[in-house]
């Protein structure tokens, strides 16, 4: 005779709900709640939706016990050189689940490098080549990675793990997830979190920041029409910049050629197709993968720890410290100019495109009405792509492997 009560209890006893009762499984449970807060987070408050609804789903995924989507022992075993047969991504397609292969495309830098692609693809360099001065605000911007690695170094991380935790200042979520898979993959979940968390939040974060450093009469200045760009030049300024760029860094060369590329696609006039995939559809699905993949990293074992508060509070000490050296640099041009630059188009040389430079000008908007500071606005902006990706490339070059 069939015992019901024994089929019942094999059930329970099988079932990811008895496991959250096991050792420390219920940190899962905690992670799943979090994962739950952050897709409140993209969903109804629109912070950063395509991005963090993915990472939120897949943060809920990896926590479900014995879901076997997502495995932490094998990436540590990975990583490690005392496992000389699980260091290869045989091992990996071999015994992970859906989650690890998705982690494959991570690991490799493929997910960042597309996505940056996509992000030349859709950038128009016109007002940085028609303002090249707007290169030095974006130079200035990278000011708040640097001081947190430091700060970083301070508290006791590893220069490795420091350079992770400053890259966050530079506003660049693919940045500091190819830096991060790199240096210290152990803290994906954790600085891609914070990353993407305070680009979402620029508006919030750097209206207070803008007040602080520049007068009222400062941010009213309306700036002259720059000139027209020809496409001669816009053509051949991702060739000479993925060239110079890739020569001085090398570590940096997949990142700042993958932008170059999108945007020259962009540019030529004879590859639409091309920067249409690149923008649309390639973005698009290499997003949902590096989503999913990123927060299925953020397994309740490791994400849960104080680490993960310090890296928050580092970040967003980055974040602010990056916007105030951009606003610094262009109270400075504001003076040398003889008042003829608004200095709010500094705090825009953060990498957040467009949203740092839309805040800039709806900032100066509020100071004067009659303002239209968006396209001057946009020369920092992209400018801090590219400073973002050679800061990037300077910290790979020393503290990489």
């Amino acid at each position: 005779m069939v015992n019901i009560g024994e089929i019942l209890l094999n059930l329970w006893n099988g079932s990811g709900f008895a496991a959250f009762g096991v050792g420390d499984n219920w940190k899962c449970a905690l992670m799943i709640i979090i994962g739950c807060v952050l897709l409140y987070l993209g969903i109804v408050k629109k912070f950063e939706p395509l991005l963090l609804v993915g990472i939120a789903f897949g943060c809920i995924l990896s926590n479900l016990p014995m879901g076997g989507l997502y495995h932490q022992e094998l990436w540590t075993a990975f990583m490690d050189p005392a496992n000389p047969a699980y260091h290869s991504y045989g091992a990996i397609l071999k015994e992970g689940g859906l989650l690890d292969i998705f982690y494959i495309g991570v690991k490799t830098s493929l997910y960042p490098c597309i996505i940056f692609m996509g992000v030349g693809a859709m950038t128009d360099f016109g007002p940085l080549l028609s303002n090249p001065s707007s290169l030095l605000l974006g130079a200035a911007a990278q000011l708040g990675v640097f001081v947190a690695f430091f700060g970083a170094n301070l508290l006791g991380f590893t220069p490795q793990e420091a350079s992770c935790i400053g890259i966050i200042g530079g506003a660049d979520g693919p940045t500091a997830i190819f830096v991060t898979t790199k240096l210290a993959p152990h803290l994906l979940g954790a600085i891609a979190v914070a990353a993407y968390s305070y680009m979402a939040l620029i508006p919030m974060i750097q209206p207070p920041i803008m007040k602080l450093l520049t007068t009222e009469e400062q941010r009213k200045v309306v700036m002259v029409q720059t000139r027209s760009v020809s496409k001669a030049e816009k053509i051949i300024f991702p060739i000479v910049v993925t060239i110079f760029v890739a020569l001085l860094l090398p570590d940096t060369a997949a990142l700042i050629g993958c932008l170059m590329l999108g945007n020259l696609f962009k540019e030529t006039g004879v590859t639409a197709r091309l920067s249409d995939t690149a923008q649309n559809a390639l973005m698009n699905i290499v997003t949902i993968m590096l989503s999913t993949a990123v927060g299925a990293t953020m397994v309740g074992s490791t994400f849960l720890t104080a680490q993960t508060l310090k890296i928050v509070v580092l970040g967003v000490v980055a974040f602010g410290l990056s916007t105030a050296g951009g606003l610094l640099a262009g109270v400075l041009m504001y003076k040398l100019s003889g008042g003829k630059v608004n200095p709010l188009i500094g705090s825009a040389g953060v990498s957040a495109v467009p949203m740092a430079a839309r805040v800039a000008h709806v900032e100066a908007q509020k100071a004067n009405p009659a303002n239209f500071l968006l396209m001057h606005a946009m020369g920092p902006n992209v400018a801090g792509v590219i400073g973002s990706a050679i800061a990037a490339g300077f910290l790979l070059s020393i503290f990489g492997v």
